[in-house]
């Protein structure tokens, strides 16, 4: 079982993104933290009392690690490119503790598990496909198991947002449909036909509704 944990703005750098996230919901999203195993750092933002967003990008004080970075950071022109053209929330995370039985299963789709650490805290493990990429270029999820490590929003700041709506654009509503159900997804985004994939986020903020995207 998968169940929406995050979402996952993908930026050229930490200052553009929380930049984004000011201008469109009012909120200067807090510092979160450093990610070793990945070269990469982010911010994050409580959206509930079990999900919540994540502006990341690499972490330039980091040596790069000797494999590929999640979320198809490695490719920074792709990264880049895609932040001009608008399409900043590109990905979004599910977490299960069965990891194993998931990616038996679906494993082509979503990646190879890779375990992580955090310092001294116990490890935890993200599937990541071959090359580092999103999973099918962002219409799947990442895939998160926590292990031990207690879910991260309890000790997050309440900065009173709350996602209202998740919704996913694309040319074939009905393929990523099929798809989330065989994923046995919970929470799963909305699903709308579009010209072209793209992620929406409504957010309920102190100063009202605001769109994400």
């Amino acid at each position: 079982m998968l169940t929406l944990d995050h979402l996952t703005l993908i930026a050229p750098s930490l200052e553009a993104g929380v930049a984004h996230v000011r201008e469109c919901l009012g909120i200067d999203i807090p510092y979160g933290r450093k990610h070793p195993d990945m070269g990469t750092h982010n911010h994050v933002l409580r959206l509930g009392d079990d999900v919540y967003l994540e502006v990341i990008a690499i972490d330039p004080a980091a040596p790069p690690p000797a494999h590929a970075r999640w979320f198809g950071l490695d490719d920074r022109h792709a990264v880049q490119t895609a932040w001009d053209a608008g399409l900043r929330l590109r990905g979004w995370v599910a977490r299960t503790q069965h990891m194993d039985a998931v990616l038996a299963q679906h494993g082509h789709l979503l990646g190879r598990k890779t375990q992580l650490s955090a310092g001294a805290a116990p490890p935890y493990f993200f599937a990541i496909p071959p090359g580092g990429g999103l999973p099918l270029a962002g219409v799947a999820p990442s895939v998160i198991d926590r292990g031990q490590r207690p879910p991260p929003v309890a000790s997050m700041p309440d900065l009173g947002a709350r996602l209202v709506r998740f919704t996913i654009e694309h040319p074939d509503p009905g393929r990523v449909e099929a798809l989330f159900e065989s994923l046995g997804i919970q929470h799963a985004p909305q699903v709308q036909k579009g010209d072209a994939l793209r992620y929406r986020a409504d957010i309920q903020t102190p100063g009202g509704m605001k769109t994400l995207c």
